[in-house]
């Protein structure tokens, strides 16, 4: 209800769907949850019963803190009301412990949150250009996009089955976008500050951010062809920038530098002993981390966007210990993307239902399945449907290949959920449907990152294009 009255101002039918979506999400407090349940339920223990100073060192259970600082403060708070509820699931020793108030204060909270994951769609529809605008309401590209956002398939199964903090930290992700996009930078570096010491996997779209301030707030000016006016560079808001980065970044390690304890925070945060793959079947290559070599040439908010895009789906396609459910850092941004352009639309689709089957491995027990595959069809008819009738007077968004590729994720999700466990393979070779659903995604996945790597080398920079 949180949520609901932050949206009231976007008016009723945006209120409509944020009670809807929460509604669902309270419907599926009582499915599985993951062991993300146990090791957040262990951060709240540590945070509430442990020193400062303890923090980063306790290892009574295998899931230590291995978040940064901010967040260890977020468990903190939520600790503090979570002793009302259940003082026992503060005890460091109680190893798995599930009762059914924890159960319910652990899942509310993830809800609750997502307070500022709504504020944030709302925000960002406000930046999307209305020209599509068709007579009906759904034919509207906010409403579409508004969709596509709150009822995200991937980040309902992850954070409100699976169990994790996905939506306030994406709130900040968005909110830090949409002020970007509404030319107010120093708020959205400030934003985007605080959400690496939330949670440093955002790292990996730092370059987009860092290069694009550096050429559209740094830089004051540009030629009459687009290109930079070198000597417009501004050395007072690049310090300025620096500042924000240097007393964020005090506040949430300053603590712990004050204990010289910071050798140990970076060794939680960033573990080099783990093996080069998080889960085997994430649909992933590996090679070195791939800087854009294109960003300075694009000018403009959706040009930040588009690379920010490329920096996710790259560092997921190549990054190191991969986990699976980094693809929503790629699939969420990319919404806003597939309400402007048919081209974007197209590359939205094949990525967001690839990488939202690619999840389904997460969710393995019995009576989830019927869940994952209702909510998955329903998210990817209307995600099609919609964007189609969007841009019903352009080309079609999919070729017969990817209508052929993305066709066969069906026959996929039978043999897999529904004949190989008949079959005597099922014992020996145990890892095929994963291996099958790995292969299968990364196809997909590795195919609208290469389309949307080749969109932003051959799409002309803005004040190019206005020029012509």
């Amino acid at each position: 209800m949180a949520a609901l009255g932050i949206a009231m101002g976007a008016g009723s039918w945006f209120s409509a769907l944020v009670l809807g979506v929460t509604l669902l999400k309270c419907l599926l407090i009582p499915t599985y949850h993951s062991t993300d349940f146990e090791v957040h339920r262990n951060w709240l223990a540590i945070t509430h019963s442990l020193p400062v100073s303890q923090w980063y060192y306790e290892a009574t259970s295998e899931w230590t803190l291995d978040y940064p600082p901010f967040f260890a403060w977020f468990e903190y708070a939520l600790s503090h009301v979570a002793k009302h509820f259940d003082q026992e699931m503060l005890n460091v020793h109680n190893l798995n412990y599930a009762s059914s108030k924890t159960l319910l204060f652990q899942r509310f909270s993830v809800i609750i949150t997502d307070a500022l994951f709504v504020y944030a769609v709302h925000e960002c529809c406000k930046c999307i250009d209305g020209k599509k605008a068709g007579k009906e309401l759904t034919e509207k590209p906010k409403f579409i996009l508004s969709v596509l956002l709150l009822w995200n398939f991937g980040l309902l199964i992850v954070d409100h089955i699976h169990f994790q903090y996905n939506g306030f930290l994406f709130g900040l992700m968005l909110l830090s976008i949409a002020r970007v996009f509404q030319k107010r930078h120093m708020e959205g570096a400030f934003l985007f500050a605080v959400l690496l010491h939330f949670k440093h996997i955002y790292l990996y779209v730092a370059p987009a951010y860092g290069i694009y301030l550096l050429r559209c707030y740094c830089f004051t000016a540009n030629k009459p062809d687009g290109s930079i006016r070198w000597n417009s560079f501004s050395f007072v808001r690049l310090i300025s920038l620096g500042l924000i980065v240097f007393l964020v970044s005090a506040l949430s390690l300053g603590p712990f530098l004050a204990l010289n304890q910071l050798p140990q925070v970076f060794s939680r945060l960033f573990p080099f002993k783990r093996g080069l793959c998080h889960a085997y079947w994430a649909p992933n290559f590996w090679a070195l981390y791939n800087a854009l070599d294109k960003v300075l040439s694009v000018i403009g908010s959706r040009g930040f966007l588009r690379c920010l895009i490329l920096c996710a789906l790259s560092s997921f396609m190549f990054g190191w210990h991969v986990h699976e459910k980094a693809i929503l850092l790629a699939i969420l941004p990319m919404s806003l993307l597939s309400v402007g352009k048919a081209g974007d639309a197209s590359i939205f689709l094949i990525l967001t239902t690839t990488g939202h089957y690619s999840l389904f491995p997460l969710l393995f027990t019995a009576p989830e399945l019927p869940i994952k595959i209702l909510l998955m069809l329903l998210f990817t008819i209307y995600s099609i449907s919609s964007l189609k009738t969007l841009f019903r007077k352009e080309k079609p968004l999919f070729n017969w290949m990817e209508t052929f590729y993305l066709l066969g994720l069906g026959p996929l999700e039978v043999f897999c959920e529904f004949v190989f466990p008949f079959t005597s393979w099922k014992l020996k070779y145990s890892f095929i449907p994963l291996l099958l659903t790995s292969v299968y995604c990364a196809v997909g996945i590795t195919y609208a990152w290469f389309k949307l790597y080749v969109s932003v080398l051959t799409d002309p920079p803005v004040g190019k294009t206005k020029r012509q």
